[in-house]
């Protein structure tokens, strides 16, 4: 790794960090989901970085994947998870945290446990390296708890522009053994007195651009030209395009989704409906050291 590029992925690491902090004094019962978006986002840009996907707030038992669209109404209440990356040049933080809106026990022991687990995660990636270890890790903390582990969402590796860059960091022994070489990592452990899976809800209004597809429509064609060259393959939202280009995109948005040039995310949604915690930082392995760059 070039050192340019790992002084982008601790800057980046640093501004979320302020971030979080910033977010954890803005975030009140009953502010607009809208508002603390935007408010995020824009604190990221202020610090120099961009947003590496759109603010995700998810309440309760939606575990991932929502954003608030253009018009949203929601209010911040109960267990919200909140989540959202800052890059630089396409060198990324990925980082989320769970806030309790309601002064509820349930809560506080869900945030505590998936705090508690995202910690000895991360010691055990100093010793091992080995994505199946850091996933036992993480299901012995919760279980132990008497919680369970959310087994089909999980950490992941970054590269740069890439979110989900392949390889897998579980949160349950996985038996896979994937052994962890210098690069850039996700950790995110999600806690739950559920059943422990999600299934996918509605349609979230995040996307990603799968490839460059033919299309008729000239807004459409516009739109597609702008996403490949602000965004590349990272994530964004319908909200971020409506703020630019206003309410018609989401017309166009359709036809691309339609093409094929588009992937739509769909909420994630805990499948008996019990609320969900969620904790995650990023790490950096180089030369076998592994820096928290969102600390």
């Amino acid at each position: 790794m070039k050192e340019t590029e790992k002084q982008k992925i601790l800057k980046a690491g640093e501004i979320a960090s302020q971030v979080s902090e910033y977010a954890k004094k803005l975030i009140k019962p009953n502010t607009p989901l809208l508002e603390i978006a935007e408010k995020i986002e824009a604190k990221i840009i202020e610090l120099g970085g961009k947003p590496a996907f759109p603010c995700n707030l998810s309440i309760n038992d939606i575990a991932a994947h929502y954003t608030p669209s253009h018009d949203d109404k929601t209010l911040a209440l109960g267990l919200l998870k909140v989540d959202f990356g800052v890059h630089i040049d396409g060198f990324i933080a990925d980082t989320a945290f769970s806030i309790d809106l309601e002064a509820n026990e349930e809560n506080k022991k869900l945030i505590s446990v998936s705090e508690q687990s995202l910690k000895n995660a991360i010691e055990k990636a100093k010793e091992s390296k080995n994505a199946s270890e850091i996933g036992r890790t993480i299901q012995k903390t919760i279980s132990s708890n008497r919680l369970s582990p959310i087994i089909n969402l999980s950490g992941h590796s970054m590269e740069k522009y890439e979110l989900h860059s392949g390889i897998t960091i579980p949160n349950i022994d996985d038996k896979k053994n994937v052994a962890l070489d210098d690069g850039l990592y996700a950790i995110e452990p999600f806690a739950t007195a559920g059943s422990g899976k999600v299934y996918d809800g509605k349609p979230s209004g995040i996307y990603f651009l799968k490839s460059r597809k033919p299309v008729r429509n000239p807004l459409a064609r516009q739109i597609q030209d702008f996403i490949e060259e602000e965004y590349e393959t990272l994530p964004f939202c319908s909200r971020w395009l409506v703020k630019k280009f206003g309410s018609g995109v989401l017309f166009a948005l359709k036809e691309l989704e339609t093409s094929g040039a588009l992937h739509q995310f769909e909420q994630l949604i805990e499948v008996s409906h019990a609320k969900v915690s969620q904790a995650e930082h990023t790490i950096l392995i180089d030369k076998g050291e592994v820096i928290v760059t969102t600390e």
